[in-house]
C-alpha cells in the first residue's frame, strides 16, 4: 500500500509517495520532510537568515556543501546553454516585481516602470568558498526544488520505490511506473515514469501585473526582463529532476520553433493553444 505525505516547502505543494518494500516508511517520510526544511534554510532568497541571503550580502561566504553544489550545478548550465539558464537573475526579479515569497506578491499594483537588470555578472567557487562580483546576486528557486526533491527521493529509496513531487518537480527511485499527469493545451497527458526526473517551466502560473502589463518569473538573462516566449509552459523528462529543471528553463527561452526541433523529451503547450511533442515523447 503506497505511503503517502503533503505538506508545503519552497513556496509550494510538496508530495511524497512510497511503496514500501523495507525499512520504516514512516521515518523515512520524516526524514524527507527535514531535508525539504534543511534546504530551504540554505537556499531561500526570501529568509533574511539562509546562507543564499548571506551571500548574496556578504559577496563571498565559505558556503555548505549543499550550496557550494547547487551553486556548481547552475553555473555548468549556465555554462551549457550559453547564458540562457542564469543564477544570476536575482536582481531582475526583483525589479520585475517579485521581491517576496510568491503568496505575499502584488498581483497588480501601478508601477508600470519598465526595469531590466543585466545578468551574467561572475561567480566563482573555489575551496568552498563562493564568491560575487559587485553587482551580482542569485537566485537559485528553481534548481535548489529540483536538488531537493532528489535529495528527499535518496532519502525515500531505502524505503522502497518513491516518487516525489515538488511543485512539479518530480524525482523518482525504484523499479516501479508511476502515472505522471501532464497539462497539455487539450487536457492531461499521463506519461509512466520509472526512473529520472521531470520538471516544468510556465509563465501560467507565477504571473502578476505591473501598471496593466502582465509579468511572470521566468526571466530572459539576455535582456533582464521576463521572457517573451511564444511558449505557454514546457515540461520535460531528463535524466534527473535538476536536469529536468534546467532543460525546461532553456526551452521556453528557446521559444517554439526552436523547442520543436530538441532530441529532448519535452511536451511543449505554445501561446496559441498548440501541443507539441518532442524527443522520445513523439
Amino acid at each position: 500500500m503506497t505511503e503517502r505525505h503533503a505538506f508545503r516547502a519552497m513556496g509550494t505543494d510538496v508530495e511524497l509517495l512510497v511503496e514500501p518494500v523495507d525499512g520504516d516508511p514512516e521515518r523515512a517520510l520524516a526524514a524527507a520532510v527535514d531535508e525539504f526544511e534543511r534546504l530551504e534554510q540554505i537556499m531561500s532568497r526570501f529568509r533574511p537568515d539562509s546562507e543564499l541571503s548571506q551571500l548574496n550580502r556578504d559577496r563571498a561566504l565559505e558556503a555548505s556543501p549543499d550550496l557550494v553544489r547547487v551553486v556548481e550545478l547552475a553555473l555548468d548550465a549556465r555554462e551549457r546553454s550559453a547564458g540562457r539558464f542564469d543564477p544570476t537573475v536575482h536582481d531582475a526579479l526583483v525589479a520585475a516585481g517579485y521581491d517576496r515569497t510568491f503568496e505575499a506578491v502584488e498581483r497588480d499594483a501601478p508601477d508600470a516602470a519598465a526595469r531590466t537588470t543585466p545578468c551574467g555578472g561572475g561567480v566563482t567557487v573555489r575551496d568552498g568558498v563562493v564568491t560575487l562580483a559587485d553587482g551580482v546576486r542569485l537566485d537559485l528557486g528553481g534548481i535548489g526544488k529540483g536538488y531537493a526533491a532528489e535529495r528527499a527521493a535518496e532519502l525515500l529509496a531505502p524505503a522502497g520505490p518513491c516518487l516525489v513531487n515538488a511543485g512539479g518537480d518530480v524525482a523518482l527511485r525504484g523499479d516501479v511506473e508511476w502515472p505522471v499527469g501532464v497539462e497539455t493545451a487539450d487536457g492531461m497527458l499521463t506519461l509512466a515514469l520509472d526512473r529520472g526526473g521531470l520538471a516544468t517551466s510556465g509563465r501560467d502560473r507565477r504571473r502578476w501585473t505591473r501598471g496593466g502589463e502582465e509579468r511572470h518569473h521566468l526571466i530572459d538573462p539576455r535582456t533582464g526582463a521576463p521572457a517573451a516566449s511564444d511558449l505557454l509552459r514546457v515540461t520535460v523528462v531528463a535524466g534527473d529532476a535538476v536536469e529536468a529543471e534546467v532543460l525546461a528553463k532553456v526551452l521556453f527561452l528557446a521559444g517554439a520553433d526552436e523547442a520543436a526541433h530538441t532530441d529532448t523529451a519535452a511536451v511543449l503547450v505554445t501561446a496559441d493553444g498548440q501541443t507539441v511533442l518532442t524527443g522520445a515523447l513523439r
